[in-house]
């Protein structure tokens, strides 16, 4: 009788330990699902208020001040293509921009060259300057243009004609009294003998005369580096021909008024 009471009270306590451990499994998990549910309605409704409220004004900003840049930009770039395509056009002209020209002098060679766009138009034979009075070198401008100039070199001045030591012609560069002109001695062209400047034949100075104008670039080499050797190796370009004829016929179209008639400061003597 003692045995069975006691067997009795001992599944008893093993059904009552039973039946707390999964009521207390069933407690744990009733609770991390009341828990998961209540973050999912929480992260519902932080979506919800995310989409539906509208944008601060300093999340717009960025895109603001991304416009004004691109705006400012291209009223820069089409400023300076106006300011470019008005130094490139013929004065008077209501053309199209003219083609980039520039002049190339090799001191060592004694020779001028005209180029367009990469292209030798022409070349010219020059007089440089002697060993005591030597040519510049580096990089000008054309920065004046002179029909008929009168001479003038301290208190001496001469008149135009046959007797101006520059010619008929006068294309002043970026450096004061020094330029690109005819002469009165025509035989000294192809030798160092100028103060200076560049001495060119009256026919050669006049052809080339019509077809530069206030502001084209002259590169001047004492030396005969390889960008000079390049430049007079190449050939004379095939349109040359048509270009230097268009121009003898504009040469009025091309003339500076202002610098028709001028009196002329050089080193020349």
């Amino acid at each position: 009788m003692r045995r069975l009471v006691v067997i009795s009270n001992r599944k008893s306590k093993f059904i009552a330990a039973s039946v707390g451990a999964v009521l207390s499994l069933t407690s744990i998990h009733l609770a991390a699902t009341a828990r998961t549910a209540t973050l999912k309605r929480k992260q519902e409704q932080l979506e919800k208020s995310f989409v539906s409220a509208p944008q601060s004004p300093l999340s717009t900003q960025p895109s603001a001040l991304s416009q004004i840049s691109n705006l400012a930009s291209i009223e820069k770039n089409e400023k300076d293509a106006a300011l470019i395509a008005k130094r490139s056009a013929p004065t008077g002209s209501s053309a199209s921009p003219a083609h980039q020209r520039q002049i190339i002098i090799s001191i060592a060679d004694r020779k001028l060259a005209l180029m367009e766009d990469g292209k030798v138009l022409k070349t010219y034979p020059i007089a440089v300057g002697a060993r005591h009075t030597p040519s510049p070198d580096g990089d000008f401008v054309i920065v004046n243009h002179a029909k008929d100039p009168t001479y003038r070199h301290g208190d001496k001045e001469i008149a135009p004609g046959n007797d101006n030591p520059l010619g008929s012609r006068w294309m002043g560069l970026s450096l004061k009294g020094y330029g690109i002109h005819g002469t009165n001695v025509q035989s000294s062209v192809g030798k160092a003998v100028s103060h200076g400047c560049f001495r060119m034949r009256k026919q050669d100075v006049e052809e080339l005369y019509t077809m530069v104008q206030v502001g084209d670039n002259v590169t001047i080499r004492r030396e005969r580096d390889a960008m000079i050797v390049q430049v007079f190796a190449m050939p004379v370009a095939p349109v040359a021909a048509k270009t230097l004829a268009a121009a003898q016929t504009n040469a009025g179209d091309l003339q500076i008024a202002a610098g028709e008639k001028a009196t002329i400061e050089t080193t020349e003597q």
